[in-house]
């Protein structure tokens, strides 16, 4: 194959890899580390009522659009009362409905919601207001303030700044002073800044919602002013002007609409409570997952059962040694016996920890090895020689378990997980070497060898690189076009360069 074939081979996958990592880290919300947590804050609103006897009917406008946040889950808790989610002109609205209930009544409803800052959920542009209907002296008041303040701004926010500091001047002209003479509640005052702003047909409504922080055993909702510049909706503090909301404000609902509405009941009251928590955001992701309605966590690792997940999260790691082997023999160009023999030392070395892996590797080779050596006299043919190496290699095992068993070290009982097959065709290969080209270039192989198990090892046993491999199993299609790269690489060698310097010297 051409080399422009493993280049445009490379760049696809590469595409497709990152392409998928970087949908389910930005959109999804997969966590690209292992203790990642995100705050949650679940806000309880409890509706306390009397009732009856009769029906009764509970209408709750709770979270529609969140700019800033994604909700998690909701719930609510009710005794005997049917539910259901509606959308009316104040938004969601969130119904329970009973056909005969007396006395005392308590109703619950829960949303938890968590922090995303690319959540900049938005309805659609709405019209223009229709000029409000507004008596006289009123309506000379409103379009003389109205006129002052269009002549001194330049577009809708800097007239709802100026409105605003004009309406919170401390020394108000008789314009303004007779449209608060009118206001009773924060309620009124914003709905006398929407008229205003509608009067110079700029729509507007207000916004209720919660500053969201730590522990709030009861919360009041708090009203911002809510303006729409012709592209999308601006948020203003309606005592001072400043543009922006809170930190980590939550939309509760949107207009002059009451809160709740309640037939059949009396004495109403609705108390909110906030509480911050944090979870594991991996759960974050796989609700997301489900709230979008994408199938990516169907085939996510996590949804596998827990035994299968702990062993592919060791398989998956066996990439990573491979890359390592590859780029210490093709770039590097150390010496080490077989292809993935050092790979699958440095999965034992997982188990045994590194000091004792390299012991007891160390002494099973050298062990077997002098076997080999007096098993050569005899003469046997390939195979048979092979099967008395690996017999011999699993008595050494046994021995040296029996042994560490009576000394009480419990390390020396994991030398079992050390791959058979492979020490075994290590000492076979050793010994040929040995044999061929001298005692020098066996050591150096041997040694080759240990140096790429213990780089795998400590490659392959990097808990972030785990977690992020185990998360985004994409990844592995970027570290296969890494190898095919790799694999047309044709240059020097490092280790190349210091051998040939001398020749290099006198060129």
């Amino acid at each position: 194959m051409k080399q422009r074939y493993v280049y445009l081979l490379a760049i696809l996958l590469t595409i497709v890899g990152m392409s998928i990592f970087a949908y389910k880290w930005r959109v999804l919300g997969f966590p690209l580390t292992a203790d990642q947590e995100t705050p949650v804050w679940t806000i309880e609103s409890t509706v306390h009522f009397d009732s009856g006897p009769g029906s009764i009917k509970v209408n709750l406008l709770v979270p529609t659009l969140t700019p800033g946040f994604r909700v998690l889950n909701d719930n609510q808790v009710s005794r005997g009362y049917g539910f259901s989610l509606n959308y009316g002109a104040g938004g969601r609205e969130a119904q329970w409905a009973v056909r005969r209930a007396d006395g005392a009544q308590t109703i619950y409803y829960r949303v938890s919601v968590f922090e995303d800052p690319s959540a900049d959920q938005s309805d659609t542009t709405p019209p223009f207001p229709p000029a409000p209907v507004i008596n006289e002296p009123f309506r000379t008041a409103v379009d003389v303030l109205v006129s002052d303040v269009d002549e001194q701004s330049a577009d809708v926010p800097s007239f709802t700044t100026l409105l605003l500091r004009r309406m919170n001047d401390p020394s108000p002209d008789p314009n303004v002073e007779l449209l608060m003479s009118e206001v009773e509640s924060s309620s009124d005052y914003v709905s006398t800044l929407t008229m205003l702003l509608a009067s110079n047909r700029i729509p507007a409504r207000a916004v209720h919602g919660f500053p969201l922080g730590g522990r709030q055993r009861r919360a009041e909702p708090v009203t911002w002013l809510e303006v729409h510049d012709g592209d999308r909706w601006r948020y203003f503090n309606p005592a001072t002007g400043e543009e922006n909301l809170p930190d980590r404000f939550l939309v509760w609902w949107r207009g002059d609409e009451s809160l709740i509405r309640v037939e059949g009941g009396s004495n109403v009251e609705v108390d909110f409570a906030i509480q911050e928590n944090h979870v594991d955001a991996v759960s974050i992701a796989k609700t997301q997952a489900a709230q979008a309605g994408t199938r990516v966590f169907d085939l996510s690792l996590y949804d596998l059962p827990i035994q299968t997940q702990a062993v592919y999260s060791v398989l998956l790691m066996i990439p990573i040694g491979a890359l390592v082997m590859v780029v210490m023999r093709n770039i590097i160009g150390i010496d080490a016996f077989g292809t993935f023999m050092p790979v699958l030392i440095a999965l034992a070395f997982r188990e045994t920890q590194l000091l004792w892996g390299l012991l007891l590797f160390t002494l099973l080779v050298a062990l077997g090895l002098s076997i080999r050596f007096l098993l050569e006299r005899l003469r046997l043919l390939l195979v048979p020689r092979l099967g008395a190496v690996l017999i011999v290699v699993v008595m050494l095992m046994l021995l040296i378990s029996l042994v560490a068993n009576e000394l009480g070290m419990e390390t020396g009982l994991s030398v079992a997980l050390f791959p058979m097959v492979i020490i075994a065709m290590t000492i076979e290969r050793m010994s040929v070497v040995w044999e061929e080209r001298g005692m020098g270039d066996a050591m150096r192989a041997g040694f080759g060898s240990l140096v790429v198990a213990v780089l795998a090892y400590i490659a392959m046993g990097m808990a972030w690189l785990e977690h992020l491999i185990f998360t985004f199993p994409e990844l592995l299609l970027v570290i296969l076009s890494i190898v095919l790269l790799m694999g047309r690489y044709t240059g020097y060698r490092l280790l190349e360069l210091t051998r040939f310097k001398a020749l290099a010297g006198g060129g």
